[in-house]
C-alpha cells in the first residue's frame, strides 16, 4: 500500500500547531506531535527537518493564512475598520494564532520567516503613510504604531480571554457578545483613524484609496 504522503505531512502539522498553541516551541516534544498525529516521530524528521523547522513553518502558515483572510482594500475610515473587523474575525475563529505569537514573544530568539513579515507590515505602514500625507487619515499618530495599534485592538481580545471575560462579563463563545466586540473594534479604529477637525474648519473627508 503505498504511504499517503501528504497526508501525513498534513497531520504532522495541525497536530504540531495544536502542541505548539498549548505549550510553546520549548515545552512541545516532537514525540507528542507525532503521538498526537499518530505517525513515527522518524517521519517528522524526514519531513520537515528538525523542531525548529516546524515551529517557522507551523507560524509562518498560520500568518499566511491570517494575511489571505484579512486584506486592505484601501486607506480610508471604512477601509480602516473593515481591516480591524476582519482582523477581530480571524484571531476569533483562529485563537490558536494569538497563543502562538505569545510564545515567540516569550521565548526570544531569531523571529520566524522574519523578513517577509516585516515586509508585509512595512507595506501598510507605507500605504498609511501616504493616507496621512493626502489628509485621509490623523497625522498625529505615527503610521507604524497606527498599524500596531489596530492590529492590538482586534486582536488582544482573544490573546487574553479571561481579562475580557471578566470586564464584559461575557465569554468569547457568546455570539451577541462577539459581534457587539467586533463592532467597538471596528468603530474604534475608525474613531483612532479618523483626521481630527482644523481650526475654523471642519475634519478633511475621509476618501477611499487603494
Amino acid at each position: 500500500m503505498a504511504w499517503d504522503t501528504e497526508g501525513t505531512r498534513r497531520r504532522l502539522r495541525e497536530a504540531a500547531l495544536v502542541e505548539f498553541a498549548a505549550r510553546g516551541f520549548d515545552g512541545t516534544t516532537v514525540a507528542a506531535i507525532a503521538a498526537r498525529a499518530g505517525v513515527n516521530k522518524e517521519r517528522l524528521y524526514s519531513y520537515f527537518g528538525d523542531k525548529k523547522a516546524l515551529w517557522d513553518l507551523v507560524l509562518s502558515t498560520e500568518l499566511e493564512r491570517l494575511a489571505a483572510a484579512v486584506d486592505l482594500a484601501g486607506v480610508g475610515l471604512d477601509d480602516v475598520g473593515e481591516f480591524a473587523g476582519t482582523t477581530y474575525d480571524y484571531h476569533a475563529a483562529h485563537p490558536e494564532l494569538s497563543r502562538l505569537l505569545q510564545w515567540e514573544g516569550l521565548q526570544g530568539g531569531p523571529t520566524a520567516r522574519a523578513t517577509a513579515r516585516t515586509t508585509h507590515y512595512r507595506e501598510k505602514v507605507a500605504r498609511f503613510a501616504a493616507a496621512q500625507r493626502d489628509g485621509v487619515l490623523d497625522d498625529g499618530i505615527s503610521p507604524a504604531h497606527l498599524v500596531f495599534v489596530l492590529i492590538a485592538l482586534a486582536a488582544w481580545w482573544q490573546t487574553v480571554p479571561q481579562l475580557a471575560e471578566m470586564i464584559t462579563d461575557a465569554g468569547p463563545d457568546d455570539r451577541r457578545e462577539r459581534a457587539a466586540r467586533r463592532r467597538s473594534v471596528v468603530e474604534a479604529a475608525k474613531r483612532l483613524a479618523s483626521p481630527v477637525a482644523r481650526p475654523g474648519g471642519q475634519a478633511p473627508q475621509s476618501r477611499t484609496t487603494s
